[in-house]
């Protein structure tokens, strides 16, 4: 059986599972909980289909397994496995919506289209796995500049982990994270988990020029889109001053933040 079906096939278990536990349990993170571990499954099917013996492949499966386990660690720590632990903002949206709209947005868009990104991020390994060859700088440099952007979001959600227990604690003197990498970006952790993805997609371009593998990439950064724009509503609706943090800093690529104008 090819790879892609053996896929296909954990694709529609996921699926069908996550929604039909969110029915069931009326918390609606189930693809959060397994968001860091079903593409390192596929990785897996891929580098395992050309019996670990492809490089390229191989140094694939070993970066995507890092990120897995650094995503699995903080999703774990900030309680997300835990009962209860549904993200706030499903929450928010319940309220704008109808219970059978929100139903509809469950499964289409919770379950299914979440989980085919999850697969869409990975096919560039099966580009990879039908152009097997040496691996040569350009895999090197690629390799490289996965793990800076992986120790980047290591340190960007160590960050805002830090902050959040000083805040609990009452002893931040802001609202939310305001310096660290959060002075060049407001959303420094997206950036680098948009990046990573990327630079997947690059290893396929690598092995064989621009193919449409390259997709996955491309919906992922527009579903990061959608969610930083909802994500941001909501902050700036608890927190006015957010706006005078949106002004002076970039909304996810690390950038020196906006000279503040001096009013005379």
């Amino acid at each position: 059986m090819d790879a892609l079906r053996v896929c296909l096939y954990v694709f529609a278990g996921v699926t069908l599972g996550t929604w039909l536990l969110s029915v069931l349990t009326r918390e609606y993170s189930w693809v959060d909980r397994i968001w860091s571990i079903v593409p390192v499954a596929y990785l897996g099917i891929f580098a395992g289909t050309a019996g670990f013996a492809d490089a390229r492949l191989d140094v694939m499966f070993a970066l995507v397994l890092a990120w897995g386990v650094r995503l699995t660690f903080n999703f774990a720590r900030k309680g997300g496995y835990a009962r209860g632990g549904e993200d706030y903002r499903w929450a928010v949206l319940r309220e704008k919506l109808a219970p059978w709209q929100f139903q509809v947005f469950n499964f289409f868009f919770i379950s299914l289209y979440q989980n085919a990104i999850l697969l869409l991020i990975t096919l560039p390994a099966m580009t990879a796995l039908d152009h097997q060859g040496s691996f040569g700088v350009w895999d090197v440099v690629v390799a490289v500049i996965f793990a800076a952007f992986l120790v980047g979001e290591t340190v960007a959600d160590q960050q805002q982990w830090t902050f959040h227990r000083e805040k609990h604690a009452g002893r931040a003197s802001t609202r939310f994270r305001q310096d660290g990498l959060f002075r060049y970006s407001r959303h420094p952790n997206f950036f680098f988990e948009q990046a990573q993805w990327w630079v997947i997609a690059a290893f396929g371009v690598v092995a064989a020029g621009l193919t449409w593998t390259v997709l996955g990439a491309i919906l992922l950064t527009l579903l990061f889109v959608g969610s930083t724009k909802f994500t941001e509503s909501i902050t700036l609706g608890r927190y006015p001053e957010y706006a005078d943090y949106q002004r002076r800093t970039s909304a996810v690529v690390p950038w020196p933040p906006r000279r503040e104008r001096v009013r005379g």
